[in-house]
């Protein structure tokens, strides 16, 4: 996070440097500042930080494809003439640890059509979910495990 900060910084110097204030310089002066950073932080050892950008892209674009099926499984269910869903809540054993990653992760749960993060166990190792169908508790797991967590844990750590 603080690269990212450190990157935005040196954007905008960038846009001061060179007096032009429109949004695809400071876009230029980001992307040249990214490639500045991840050359200089892969010279002391560090990890690229070009990657780290392409993971949490790769799980922006994750959220947006279940956004888009979620939202269509959601109205074609409440458009249907006999609503066959059977609600309920199930527990999700957590991978995550961190606050940040478990906020994340039920804010993406939640944000996606017929899905809602309610409470998180006490000893943060339980995520609590409300599925519009839950009839297969099992598969919603895997699922959630398989795409937000996992990809939350590449893009974070």
């Amino acid at each position: 996070m603080i690269l990212f900060i450190f990157n935005l910084l040196l954007a905008i110097v960038w846009v001061a440097i060179t007096g032009s204030a429109s949004f695809l310089n400071l876009l230029f002066g980001f992307a040249l500042a990214a490639v500045a950073l991840s050359i200089v932080r892969a010279s002391y050892g560090g990890g690229l930080y070009l990657g780290r950008v392409r993971k949490i892209i790769s799980l922006l674009l994750l959220f947006l494809g279940e956004l888009a099926k979620s939202a269509w499984a959601v109205a074609v269910a409440v458009m249907s003439p006999r609503m066959d869903v059977k609600p309920g809540i199930f527990a999700f054993p957590l991978t995550v640890d961190r606050d940040f990653e478990i906020t994340l992760l039920a804010n993406l749960i939640t944000l996606t059509p017929g899905t809602l993060s309610v409470d998180v166990s006490d000893d943060r190792k339980i995520l609590y979910v409300h599925a519009l169908d839950c009839s297969d508790p099992e598969a919603i797991r895997r699922s959630i495990a398989d795409g937000f967590e996992r990809r939350i844990m590449e893009a974070f750590r």
